[in-house]
């Protein structure tokens, strides 16, 4: 593909380190499927009725703030925060509904990780996963607020950090910055 002023470009993928995939989660449940799912948000842990009301796939093209083509792949697991008098979801029962989407839905595993969270009165808030961890008997994940980003700043910031630790004292004849 061409940019305006005819320069090839191709898709730019930046994973951002506090995000898991659907493959990183599914992995850990596969290890814990009876145990108990809960995910925490704004300090706390969702009702033990929470539904997963929507899972979604997308793929989006756009251009960032520094007019760079951007390409990348995003699932949404919607969550519906309410109580209805039960415990909470065991992790394989949360992994045999992403199976049975995966079924009519083409999921790229390895696709940055959404949930949408709402107790169905407040709006629906945006958040990332943090790695899962064994809590209690439990299987706890930590949502943390999705932020906005400038992706030019972030690459700069990752360029500036790997020149540094590049441009350090070398341990061999060659210095690695030349």
């Amino acid at each position: 593909m061409l940019a305006s002023d005819n320069r090839e470009f191709g898709p730019v993928i930046t994973a951002d380190p506090q995000d898991i995939t659907m493959a990183g989660l599914l992995g850990f449940l596969a290890d814990h499927k009876d145990r108990p799912l809960v995910f925490f948000y704004e300090g706390r842990p969702v009702l033990p009725g929470y539904h997963v009301t929507e899972v979604k796939a997308g793929r989006f093209d756009a251009l960032d703030c520094g007019g760079n083509p951007e390409s990348w792949s995003e699932i949404f697991v919607q969550l519906w925060d309410v109580n209805e008098d039960r415990t909470h979801m065991p992790a394989g029962k949360f992994a045999a509904i992403i199976r049975k989407v995966t079924e009519h839905v083409g999921l790229d595993q390895a696709a940055k990780l959404t949930f949408e969270v709402s107790d169905g009165v407040r709006p629906m808030q945006l958040y990332r996963a943090a790695l899962p961890r064994l809590t209690d008997g439990a299987v706890h994940v930590e949502l943390a607020p999705r932020p906005a980003s400038c992706k030019p700043r972030d690459r700069w910031l990752e360029e500036e950090k790997s020149a540094k630790a590049c441009c350090g004292p070398s341990a061999g004849p060659q210095p690695c910055c030349g």
